[in-house]
């Protein structure tokens, strides 16, 4: 059983900054991608990066260069450092765990508002 833990959301303002981490738990998942997606209101969750065990990262073409995803293996954790935030990074971010580009596993999801 994995269990993935969320945190570091909330409110800030536009060209602020935020950090969030993902602790995960349980057993099996030696070998996995960590990442991070995202859900507005009225959309589709989205892509934002991911990160492999070795440290290679993807990132959604329009975040590049704002959001750097990064990860500790020792501490089975992944975080993502948001700079210049903007009003349409405002969402719901999840974490996830995948195992084998088979299996997935999601956080509770983390509220993202950012004000104009």
């Amino acid at each position: 059983q994995v269990q993935l833990v969320e945190s570091g959301g909330g409110l800030v303002q536009a060209g602020g900054s935020l950090r969030l981490s993902c602790a995960a738990s349980g057993s099996g998942f030696s070998i996995n991608s960590m990442g991070w997606y995202r859900q507005a209101p009225g959309k589709q969750r989205e892509l934002v990066a991911t990160i492999t065990r070795g440290g290679s990262r993807n990132y959604a073409d329009s975040l590049k260069g704002r959001f750097t995803i990064s990860r500790d293996n020792a501490k089975n954790s992944v975080y993502l450092q948001m700079n210049a935030l903007k009003p349409e990074d405002t969402a719901v971010y999840y974490c996830n765990l995948n195992i084998g580009g088979l299996l997935n596993y999601w956080g509770q999801g983390t509220q993202v508002t950012v004000s104009s």
